[in-house]
């Protein structure tokens, strides 16, 4: 069994954004040089996330709605969290809804996906620097 690890790096200009990381994911995959076996793709910040749903951006912003109608940013005063001098008490919650990581079968050296399915990084306190791994295991 063989095995390939990468970290991709993000630094997303505003607060929230949705982006599409499946084809930085199928390269980490050519790369691998596996043809059978898992891809784990996981956020390696808790105030982001991976995830796997449908490109549409009609989607992304139903998705903008409901988390911020479930749990607005404002005001930052509801949240504990924030009294530790932080504004991302949302952030937080909004990862644990959205997932913290996503794993992906990788059948004859592609990702083996359902209809529509992609592979996408949400991003819930941007403007600084994240990672996202991925690891690939097989043969």
């Amino acid at each position: 069994m063989k095995s390939f690890r990468r970290e991709l790096w993000f630094e997303v200009p505003t607060r929230r954004a949705f982006i599409n990381i499946t084809p930085k994911v199928e390269d980490c995959l050519q790369k691998s040089g596996i043809e059978e076996g898992l891809v784990l793709v996981n956020a390696m910040h808790i105030t982001a996330s991976v995830f796997i749903n449908d490109d549409e951006s009609g989607l992304h912003q139903d998705f903008e709605d409901f988390l911020e109608g479930l749990v607005p940013h404002e005001p930052t005063s509801r949240y504990r969290h924030n009294l530790t001098g932080e504004d991302n008490g949302d952030a937080h919650i909004k990862r644990e809804i959205m997932g913290r990581e996503v794993v992906v079968a990788v059948t004859e050296g592609k990702l083996d996906f359902g209809p529509w399915e992609q592979i996408f990084y949400g991003e819930f306190d941007g403007r600084r620097r994240k990672r996202v791994l991925v690891k690939i295991i097989g043969s």
